[in-house]
């Protein structure tokens, strides 16, 4: 029965191979090795914990679960999560797709452990779809909130012009004033912050040149989320 094994533990490494190309393909912390690591030690932990009952349980005397220590690898795993999942200095959390994925692949190890191996493969191509292909149709076909972006802005204004010129240039060019947070440097200059609704087809430079052309701008910051 030892084939039986080598083939579950080689199609866990293959489908941790996909989910670790996809986030390497999107430059991601957690790539091809980790996932497939992941994938095949939860396979691996899974197929010890049902051989496990076969082996050492004896009939009327012992009462074990088969799948005991396969529940433990979706709690255990999640410390590599919470490792991926990042607060920047701005107030956005980055990562929870990562640490998603992350434990998607233990449960795939787990599934093709455990002899589930169409169950496995079907969600291994719903997740890619999920990923992959769900956000380009939703940004396509649906509310146009989908295909919005978030502008972290920072611009200097001297106190000499009127600060609500940025904010009409703002709207004239279709791009909509999510926060603003408003203080003073100094005394001649204020600092605006603020979060801005732009489209995915609206190139980050071009906001930026259109921003540093209002008069009063001295200076913007501007990054994409």
């Amino acid at each position: 029965m030892a084939h039986d094994y080598i083939w579950k533990l080689g199609l866990a490494l293959f489908l941790g191979l996909l989910i670790g190309i996809d986030r390497q393909l999107k430059k991601k912390p957690v790539g091809i090795k980790t996932c497939m690591i992941i994938s095949v030690a939860s396979c691996l932990i899974t197929i010890v914990s049902i051989e496990s009952v076969h082996i050492y349980s004896v009939e009327g005397h012992t009462n074990m679960d088969p799948m005991r220590l396969a529940a433990q690898v979706v709690s255990g795993v999640g410390f590599l999560g919470a490792g991926v999942i990042l607060r920047r200095n701005n107030d956005v959390i980055s990562g929870l797709t990562t640490a998603s994925m992350v434990w998607a692949a233990s449960g795939l190890g787990i599934a093709v452990g455990a002899g589930f191996i169409l169950q496995a493969s079907a969600a291994v191509v719903i997740m890619m779809l999920a990923i992959n292909v769900f956000p380009s149709l939703l940004k396509l076909l649906g509310p146009k909130s989908f295909s919005q972006r978030d502008l972290l802005v920072k611009i200097i204004v001297d106190h000499r012009e009127d600060v609500d010129i940025i904010f009409k240039e703002i709207k004239r060019c279709g791009m909509k004033v999510k926060h603003v947070k408003l203080k003073d440097i100094d005394v001649n200059h204020s600092e605006v912050q603020m979060i801005i609704l732009a489209s995915e087809k609206q190139y980050t430079t071009h906001i930026y040149r259109l921003l540093k052309s209002i008069n009063g701008v001295d200076s913007v910051e501007l990054e994409s989320r």
